[in-house]
């Protein structure tokens, strides 16, 4: 089996027993993102766009550290608390993608870790 972990400075540190990604073969799949500042370690306050783009900027920290980008995201999956955020998260997270836009679930769950409101991971061709 060939698989390797994946880890940066420039993304927050696992808050458990994981990875922040595993590389195996030609894929890289990442662990969910949260909305936390790699500096400071906390979550900010703010908007639901900030904590998306910070999400986002964290996966493709991990993305950039196994050696692939955004263009090469094959999935991603989004975990909102409230799908009443779906169209602001959107906004944000398609600055981020370039058609062809990776194949997405979106999720409502009841809590996130820490007490976030957004989680995003992603599957990368490497």
């Amino acid at each position: 089996m060939s698989k390797s972990a994946i880890q940066t400075d420039n993304a927050p540190k696992a808050i458990g027993p994981y990875s922040q990604a595993i590389r195996s073969h030609n894929y890289l799949f990442t662990s969910g993102q949260l909305p936390i500042d790699p500096k400071t370690g906390s979550i900010p306050k703010g908007s639901i766009e900030q904590r998306t783009q910070l999400c986002l900027q964290n996966l493709l920290a991990v993305a950039e550290a196994a050696g692939t980008g955004m263009d090469r995201a094959v999935k991603t999956t989004l975990f909102l608390t409230d799908m009443d955020d779906f169209k602001k998260v959107n906004m944000v997270y398609e600055r981020f993608f370039t058609p062809p836009f990776p194949a997405r679930s979106a999720v409502q769950v009841a809590a996130l870790p820490l007490g976030a409101d957004i989680e995003i991971e992603g599957i990368f061709e490497i």
